[in-house]
């Protein structure tokens, strides 16, 4: 393997480890401390902060090519993207219900059957048929199977920790609302993917008007996904802080630690996406196949890990373990066949065009 794809995979590697532990510092906040005093503010990294001052300087002409390109290219990024904002907005809920472990694996693999679906099945429903159709299809049943699994994994783990006299743990019914939670904001989430299969005209003009690589343009597309994540995660946390009449909080004694985690918690979310498109563009011909199961697995276990390493599953069951680990198997599986369909169909793409030229 050459040295630059090895870099590669080890920027994945650190991209997956953001993306699953994007949430862990929210561990750390008092308990007293209202949900919206902390994902207001990270919202606001995440969705306006860290795109309008950390993406110019990857791709350049940003605003330009946002302004240039118009609204008929750019609006489907920005709708999809509002949605996707719902989606991190419930995530955020989630873990609030259910822990991190549970709700990264729900959300994960919701996310992943969705977001490999979707797009496919927008722009490309003909190719149903086909063997890599096929294999897409077979990999988003899979995840859907693995999603089934860790929820039967959550319900196990809930009664165990019941019967033990775990005070702390949540009840059934809040079991069951944060996995309903998870699974929608999984299916939310998966809206970055269809958003993401709109930017094709917003990276070709940034690439021909400004030069940037196809990797760096990506970021223009990113950024337009998260504005539009902004009108609806900022926008429900403003509602939430206006209802609750929190806004006191935010200038109340120990905000400066709570904000520095929330900006802790948005340089691992965007960090993630960083990683992710140069490791990616890193791998050659293989690059987003191969990108795409690495990154998602991994950050399936490294959300898991640090579930456990907070003790969450503290007095939960052998069996309710043993089902959360192989919900996580199944997951993983579903990725790598949801690889294997990305990779033939960009080779069937690539038969059809040489076909099409001859």
């Amino acid at each position: 393997m050459e040295a630059s794809a090895v870099f590669g995979f080890l920027l994945l590697l650190l991209g997956a480890a953001c993306g699953g532990s994007f949430g862990l510092p929210s561990k750390f906040v008092k308990k007293d401390t209202p949900w919206e005093t902390l994902w207001g503010p990270f919202f606001f990294f995440v969705t306006i902060l860290l795109p309008v001052t950390v993406f110019p300087l990857i791709a350049k002409g940003l605003f330009a090519t946002a302004a240039d390109a118009g609204w008929g290219v750019i609006a489907m990024p920005v709708l999809f993207g509002c949605l996707w904002g719902l989606g991190s907005m419930t995530l955020g809920l989630s873990f609030a219900f259910i822990g991190l472990s549970l709700a990264y694996a729900i959300n994960y693999g919701a996310q992943i059957a969705c977001g490999g679906m979707g797009p496919f099945l927008i722009h490309h429903p003909e190719q149903l048929a086909t063997a890599h159709g096929a294999v897409i299809a077979v990999g988003v049943v899979v995840c859907i199977l693995g999603v089934i699994v860790c929820g039967r994994a959550g319900v196990l783990k809930s009664k165990s920790q019941a019967g033990a006299g775990g005070s702390a743990t949540p009840g059934g019914v809040t079991v069951v609302k944060g996995m309903t939670l998870a699974f929608l904001s999984g299916i939310l989430c998966a809206c970055y993917s269809i958003a993401f299969s709109y930017g094709g005209g917003v990276m070709e003009h940034s690439t021909k008007a400004h030069g940037n690589p196809g990797w760096a343009a990506a970021f223009v597309v990113s950024a337009l996904i998260l504005w539009g994540g902004a009108f609806s995660a900022c926008g429900y946390c403003v509602y939430k802080l206006a209802k609750n009449k929190s806004w006191s909080n935010l200038a109340a004694p120990g905000i400066g630690r709570v904000l520095f985690i929330a900006f802790v918690m948005a340089l691992l979310h965007d960090g993630a996406i960083l990683f992710f498109g140069v490791g990616a563009s890193k791998l050659g011909p293989l690059g987003v196949a191969v990108g795409y199961a690495a990154f998602m697995s991994f950050a399936i276990i490294v959300g898991n890990v640090n579930g456990f390493l907070t003790k969450e599953w503290r007095g939960a069951s052998r069996q309710s373990v043993a089902w959360i680990g192989g919900g996580i198997a199944v997951l993983i599986v579903g990725v790598c066949l949801l690889a294997t369909g990305n990779f033939l169909q960009g080779e069937y793409a690539k038969n059809h065009i040489a076909q099409a030229a001859k």
